[in-house]
């Protein structure tokens, strides 16, 4: 079987490609893909860290670079709970809600181009296809060991 020929190469490829667009379009606001994705997981009333790293599906020492990185751009601030010193809440600041508007801006967008694209039927299939791969993914066990 070619590279070129599986169903997960073009999961990866369409997936880099939407991800370097929308890399090169945030980087025109300051910010990156990574850090759009997590401004717009991140609540009025605060968010614990360790919901973004669910909602998100960063990894913790992605994410804790990617917060230090965005409170360093003044986008976001950080609590920690009086009750439990473990607890963190990460809150926006009002430059942090004008980029997670103009994240928001640039999914909606982005994703009303795509939606344009495709018929009823060809969007409707796809989704259904994509979450059957992400089932089949979740629920895949390897028959044999591959050597390592």
């Amino acid at each position: 079987m070619s590279q070129d020929n599986t169903i997960d190469y073009f999961l990866k490829t369409a997936w880099q490609t939407v991800a370097n667009k929308y890399n090169v379009i945030a980087s025109q606001h300051g910010f990156t893909q990574a850090a759009g994705y997590i401004l717009i997981n991140i609540h009025r009333e605060g968010t614990p860290v360790s919901q973004i790293a669910n909602s998100t599906g960063v990894k913790t020492t992605s994410l804790s670079r990617v917060l230090n990185n965005l409170e360093s751009l003044g986008f976001i601030y950080r609590e920690t709970s009086e009750t439990d010193k473990r607890s963190v809440k990460v809150f926006l600041t009002e430059l942090g809600r004008e980029k997670r508007g103009v994240a928001k801006d640039v999914v909606r967008e982005f994703n009303e181009f795509l939606n344009n694209s495709f018929s009823d039927r060809e969007r409707t299939s796809l989704i259904k296809a994509l979450a059957k791969i992400n089932e089949l993914a979740i629920n895949y066990a390897p028959e044999s060991k591959v050597a390592q």
